[in-house]
């Protein structure tokens, strides 16, 4: 299948490492030149180089905290015009049930996560709008469709992001462009790692013995799993699809 994703231009956050890094490596297979985003300069060396070293395409990187709105909007000013395509990926919200996360840590969070997307939608939005075109996939998780008290700063975060998509997804086409979601379940990256220590932490009393929390009915997928679904709904071959937020988790949540 063709996606005619050849030359476009595609912006994508937290792309360093874990499903972010798998979506600049596919999108960059179909021969898109890349905006990458993250807040680690030598985590971002690397991906550029691992991703030139395979593809012949344009890798930009840019160092920023997106929890710094400033930051967001300096960056949609520099690129804006040139960008087809954005994947919203920036953001780790801490596991554990509430009195493990305490207020600087879940504000911390959702500064990151939450209005980090927030505010890059902002500032697209009059960006595309003024184009006719574009793309926006928000990479936001299961935690908002089945809430889980062991994941309570996640469980809250998801939900307002799978709203907020499905809101502005609902509108857009109206304005010339599509604004979709993904919800991951447990994909094997370091977040998901991170999530599994704080719930050892709670259960044994030991982060050593994450491992024994890790799901198992269905297993962890993969970043390429998730980067799939990413690259097909930015393609035109999803060009009747937006305002909806796809479920990757092998039926997980239906269970």
């Amino acid at each position: 299948m063709d996606l005619r994703l050849a030359g476009k231009t595609v912006l994508i956050t937290g792309a360093s490492k874990g499903i972010g890094l798998a979506c600049a490596e596919l999108f960059a297979e179909e021969g898109c030149d890349l905006h990458l985003i993250a807040r680690t300069v030598a985590d971002l060396d690397r991906a550029r180089d691992a991703i030139h070293s395979r593809h012949n395409v344009a890798v930009t990187i840019h160092p920023l905290d997106l929890s710094d709105g400033g930051h967001v909007k300096r960056l949609i000013a520099e690129t804006g015009a040139g960008l087809d395509i954005v994947v919203n990926n920036a953001g780790a919200i801490p596991g554990g049930p509430i009195h493990m996360v305490d207020e600087e840590r879940w504000r911390q969070a959702w500064d990151l996560k939450v209005f980090g997307y927030i505010n890059m939608c902002r500032e697209l939005y009059p960006v595309f709008k003024a184009k006719q075109a574009g793309v926006i996939v928000n990479i936001i998780g299961t935690g908002g469709e089945r809430p889980s008290a062991g994941y309570i700063a996640g469980a809250g975060g998801n939900a307002g992001l799978i709203a907020f998509t499905r809101a502005l997804g609902g509108q857009s086409p109206e304005d010339g462009f599509r604004i979709v979601g993904v919800n991951p379940g447990a994909i094997l990256t370091e977040r998901l790692t991170t999530i599994l220590r704080a719930q050892a932490l709670d259960r044994f009393g030991d982060e050593a013995r994450w491992e024994e929390c890790m799901p198992t009915n269905p297993p962890p997928g993969e970043p390429e799993d998730c980067a799939d679904l990413v690259v097909f709904l930015a393609s035109d071959r999803a060009r009747h699809i937006s305002g909806t937020v796809v479920t990757i988790d092998r039926g997980a949540v239906s269970r």
